[in-house]
């Protein structure tokens, strides 16, 4: 029987239930059981495709195309398997699913309510990886606060599974927060005992506290919390705040989360999880012999989580090449044909990153004219490949007017243009060229070096295409599609020959760089621009 670990979290947002469930996820798989994670959001989105990255960070895409929480991501990266429409779930979905029922006179005309008909297609999805899958252990993570408004359904619906799922079959895992008052000179844990409290209102005892805080939880402490809030003083885990995400799985291991998860589960194991790759990993991480400065050029710079899986890949390829990487954010709106040079002159290497509009266009085909024209490695990824192409045409081949029809509708050289089949798509959610598809590379090109094969499998999110219409004039100017889409022959990477490295990619690889297989882009990139003098 599948057993189920629900993590929820109080006292405030962004405490890292996402990292906390994903490092316990992955001390699970290394003791030999196979686990995985799904988040389910409490927003009325039917999901964040169309939610603006200021509002939500990243959207994270699913080999099978689904636009998701950027958590999925933490997920994947941690585990190194694939995640799938299932393991994100909003409450937009639920209620879509609800409503469609009804409609379809699914519910015999009964009335429609929160309790049982909410809830129940709630648990439905919760189960739903147990029918799809062989698993020992599916974690559910519940995004938000307990206390708000917005999560009162799942808190229900785990109640009520908890009890039709019977003792020892799952386990409720609270993350609150312990702050430190700088006056008094000392943790509290009463906004802990209040979220605890909150969440006995809902019905449900939590059976594991994770306390996150940024000084040691004294045994006091712990036995005030356990004694307050119900539960065993061992049960009571100290998350110490961490140097890097990729610390807090063996922060937990030395917490024995996993133990305590274990044997209230009754389940056996391997007596110690199999961490040698991650702590090999963490060591390369820690102890860089080398320093590389690349430049993110950006329009969502000022949250940093609108890039997550970028900044989380340049993490993996730094440990792979057994150097630290520090990116700087430049905001392409702040860059122009006079100042770009004082910018960019100090960096390694510059990624040009994907997007949406043409808000700060001008900026990034200033940065790729830098990279070009002065030998500094490049890697433009989906928009930041279109924006190769164009700055190419305009300044190469001196075709001042060509550009995308997403910036100009108008415009008369459409190097970029809208795809076919997007163009009698009026709804915008879910909709774009989503999830993973093939691409055949050019044998004995940049790409073909990188990835050692020549056909390959890449993740994609966007509705505008290069125009083949203009592939032999780029192709005779000096600019060669080495990797295409063979079912729609579209253009799926760019390269420039005479030049260090410089490559575009129609897809998004940071969305497949995990721990164990850095992706071979991000690794090669920076590898480049360890060789790039400044």
């Amino acid at each position: 029987m599948v057993k189920y670990i629900f993590v929820t979290g109080g006292v405030t947002s962004s405490l890292g239930k996402g990292i906390i469930a994903a490092s316990l996820a992955k001390l699970l798989q290394e003791r030999g059981l196979r686990v995985t994670i799904q988040k389910f959001d409490p927003y009325i989105n039917v999901d964040p495709g169309t939610l603006n990255p200021y509002e939500h960070g990243e959207c994270y895409v699913t080999e099978d195309g689904a636009e998701t929480d950027l958590d999925l991501g933490h997920y994947e990266r941690f585990l190194n398997i694939p995640t799938s429409q299932a393991n994100n779930i909003t409450t937009g979905r639920i209620y879509q699913t609800v409503i469609n029922k009804e409609r379809e006179g699914a519910y015999l005309g009964k009335t429609v309510q929160v309790i049982p008909h909410i809830t129940d297609e709630i648990q439905r999805r919760v189960k739903l990886l147990a029918q799809n899958e062989e698993f020992d252990i599916i974690i559910t993570e519940i995004g938000g606060t307990v206390g708000d408004i917005e999560s009162l359904p799942y808190l229900e619906a785990i109640r009520q599974l908890k009890r039709s799922l019977g003792k020892d079959n799952s386990v409720v895992i609270h993350l609150t927060l312990i702050p430190y008052l700088k006056a008094a000179k000392e943790l509290k844990t009463k906004p802990s005992q209040h979220s605890v409290k909150e969440l006995l209102q809902a019905g449900i005892q939590p059976d594991v506290l994770v306390c996150r805080t940024e000084f040691p939880l004294p045994k006091e402490l712990k036995d005030k919390l356990a004694l307050f809030c119900n539960v065993d003083e061992q049960s009571v885990i100290e998350a110490l705040d961490a140097e890097t995400i990729y610390d807090v799985p063996l922060l937990m291991l030395k917490e024995n989360l996993d133990k305590i998860v274990l044997k209230k589960l009754g389940i056996k194991s391997k007596e110690t999880p199999e961490l040698d790759l991650w702590k090999k990993f963490l060591g390369k991480l820690k102890n860089p012999t080398r320093e590389v400065h690349i430049a993110l050029v950006g329009k969502y710079n000022e949250l940093q989580d609108a890039y997550k899986s970028i900044y989380e890949s340049f993490v993996h390829a730094g440990a792979s090449n057994e150097c630290k990487v520090v990116v700087t954010p430049i905001h392409s709106e702040t860059l122009s044909a006079e100042n770009t040079v004082s910018k960019l002159k100090g960096f390694h290497g510059i990624l040009v990153a994907p997007g949406f509009g043409g808000r700060g266009i001008e900026g990034k085909l200033e940065a790729i004219r830098f990279a070009r024209e002065n030998k500094v490695p490049f890697f433009g990824i989906c928009l930041g490949m279109q924006c190769a192409v164009i700055e190419f045409f305009q300044n190469v081949l001196s075709n001042k007017d060509a550009n995308s029809t997403e910036f100009d509708s108008s415009s008369d050289q459409p190097v970029i243009d809208l795809m076919e089949d997007q163009k009698k798509i009026s709804n915008k959610g879910g909709t774009m060229r989503l999830g993973s598809y093939d691409c055949k590379i050019m044998k004995g090109s940049l790409a073909h070096k990188i990835y050692s094969k020549m056909e390959i499998k890449e993740r994609h999110r966007h509705r505008y295409e290069f125009n083949n219409a203009f592939r032999d004039a780029l192709e005779n100017g000096g600019m060669s599609i080495t990797g295409i889409n063979p079912q729609s022959n579209l253009a799926e990477i760019v390269e420039i020959k005479n030049h260090p490295f410089f490559i575009g990619v129609q897809f998004h690889p940071e969305l497949k760089s995990t721990v164990e297989n850095p992706h071979p882009i991000f690794v090669a990139f920076i590898k480049a621009s360890l060789s790039h003098p400044i």
